[in-house]
């Protein structure tokens, strides 16, 4: 009996603990879910639910400022996209924006940070002076660019006389628009790129350097055999984030020239404000951003299966 009451004991001891650990791991996943629930909600609000509404009001007929009026209209607006010149020559200034500015921007960003990753003295203006633009408003920006752009009395059309170059139209112009758009665009941003591949230079150890010019390595195989394959995890982040950047570019030719001149400038994420914002014509913007969302997705799979393979 008496053994049959330990025994009893015991289990019932075994219950209790089991419970209590049970009932620990209950208020654990409740606290957990406490803190992510912000985000998901905010995820839902901002994300999820404009995406859902964009694919049902791409199938109407919606002026946006008569909502009582909408009318389903069914594949209408996807047919009309599909035959209009304006969004493929917006698709086609978003990705020449995108295949020009990524490669040129993470490039300089690059060289920005092997130069203030050196001893050298005032890095840490050099590094504050690189980086200032970064947290400027893009809208301030553009508008100091309208200045230097500038075909009259602009500092940069100056600069180029002095040196016996005519003024160049710029802005103005629809072969330079965007070019010059890129340009401001590497400036400005080059910065950001440049504080992560710091990061990732002062990651690097120094022994591998240092038993490298031990056998005769210059600086130039130093950099091809040492810094480039050690920043690769850092590079293909900098491809991936200044890519999705660069395609969803707005502000700049929004605020600088407002698609001009002759729609040189105008990208996908231009077209979507305009048509649904200025024209009030929010169903074909929705049916629009529906095939910008998934061109974005399909540019981030290939970014990932292509880096993925190598």
């Amino acid at each position: 009996m008496q053994n049959v009451s330990s025994h009893a004991q015991v289990q019932g001891s075994k219950k209790i603990r089991l419970s209590s650990i049970g009932l620990q791991k209950r208020r654990e996943a409740i606290t957990g879910y406490s803190f992510i629930l912000p985000a998901v909600l905010l995820l839902i609000l901002f994300l999820l639910l404009p995406f859902v509404l964009a694919v049902v009001f791409g199938f109407t007929k919606f002026n946006l400022l008569r909502p009582d009026q909408i009318k389903f209209i069914g594949l209408d607006n996807y047919l009309i996209l599909f035959k209009d010149k304006l969004f493929y020559k917006s698709l086609y200034n978003t990705l020449y924006f995108t295949i020009l500015v990524v490669p040129i921007q993470s490039a300089v960003a690059l060289m920005l940070a092997l130069l203030v990753n050196n001893q050298l003295k005032l890095r840490n203006v050099f590094r504050i002076a690189y980086f200032s633009p970064v947290i400027t408003s893009m809208t301030v920006i553009a508008i100091l660019w309208i200045s230097l752009y500038n075909p009259n009395e602009g500092l940069i059309n100056s600069a180029l006389q002095f040196f016996g170059i005519p003024k160049q139209p710029f802005l103005r112009s629809a072969d330079q628009a965007m070019n010059s758009i890129i340009f401001m665009s590497v400036w400005q941003a080059a910065g950001y790129q440049m504080m992560i591949f710091l990061a990732g230079l002062q990651s690097i150890p120094k022994d591998l350097y240092e038993a490298s010019a031990m056998d005769g390595a210059n600086k130039v195989q130093q950099l091809r055999f040492i810094t480039i394959p050690s920043l690769y995890n850092v590079i293909v982040f900098v491809l991936t984030i200044t890519t999705i950047q660069a395609v969803k570019l707005f502000t700049q030719p929004y605020v600088m020239t407002n698609g001009g001149p002759e729609n040189s400038t105008r990208t996908l994420a231009l077209l979507i404000y305009q048509q649904g914002f200025q024209f009030r014509n929010a169903g074909y913007a929705s049916a629009v951003s529906v095939i910008f969302f998934l061109i974005v997705v399909a540019i981030s799979f290939s970014m990932k299966k292509f880096f993925k393979d190598r």
